[in-house]
């Protein structure tokens, strides 16, 4: 008699045994911004070039904080309206005045577009984000959002007359501007710093804090 003992006989009222799949492992797919090894975030700009980009209402102070903010940084600083001026030969008011805010729109989009192949801090236009051109062009770039409310703004404004879109009821295009614009600068916004009651000099040490001189 074989030392084996009897397999018992199928039981027909009892289920099939089921058999699973061997689970293979894989090695985790690396995620955007994130290492093989899956440490922290890439610190914003530590890998980026391109300059840091200043976006904000009239009267938020690109200019003066791009300024402070490349000096700080040990950087050139670019203001768009400028370089504008510069490639048009006249005033932005008179860009307006004799060509219309169309042809401005398409040399400003065409400005931004080189400038953001530079280094250092740009300070972009009011109403450079109109564009859908260029707010797609600064996706990836490092974009701070300078907030600034009503009554600061009209305060910093006053009645600039090199400002053509803010001629007449100066608060109530303000305040149109920052409704229609709100959107759009937080679109692009990787940082945004409240400018109402803090000096230049707060805002681009807040700034500074986020990317040092060394990144």
């Amino acid at each position: 008699m074989s030392s084996e003992h009897p397999r018992p006989a199928s039981d027909p009222h009892r289920p099939a045994e089921r058999t699973h799949p061997r689970l293979v492992e894989r090695p985790p797919e690396p995620v955007e911004g994130r290492s093989s090894a899956g440490s922290d975030r890439t610190p914003p700009g530590s890998e980026r070039g391109g300059p840091i980009v200043l976006v904000g209402a009239p009267g938020a102070g690109k200019s003066t904080v791009g300024a402070l903010l490349a000096k700080s940084l040990g950087t050139e600083f670019t203001d768009a309206d400028a370089v504008i001026e510069e490639r048009a030969g006249k005033p932005i008011a008179e860009i307006f005045a004799d060509d219309g805010e169309t042809t401005f729109r398409q040399l400003e989009e065409e400005t931004t577009a080189a400038l953001l192949r530079r280094t250092g801090v740009l300070a972009l236009g009011g109403g450079a984000v109109l564009s859908a051109v260029t707010r797609s062009a600064l996706r990836g770039h490092r974009v701070v959002w300078l907030r600034v409310g009503v009554p600061a703004a009209l305060h910093r404004v006053g009645l600039d007359t090199a400002r053509p879109l803010l001629l007449g009821n100066v608060r109530g295009r303000l305040i149109k501007l920052l409704g229609e614009r709100k959107p759009l600068y937080d679109e692009v916004a990787e940082v945004r710093v409240d400018t109402d009651d803090a000096s230049p000099e707060d805002v681009v040490e807040r700034i500074v804090r986020i990317w040092p001189p060394s990144e």
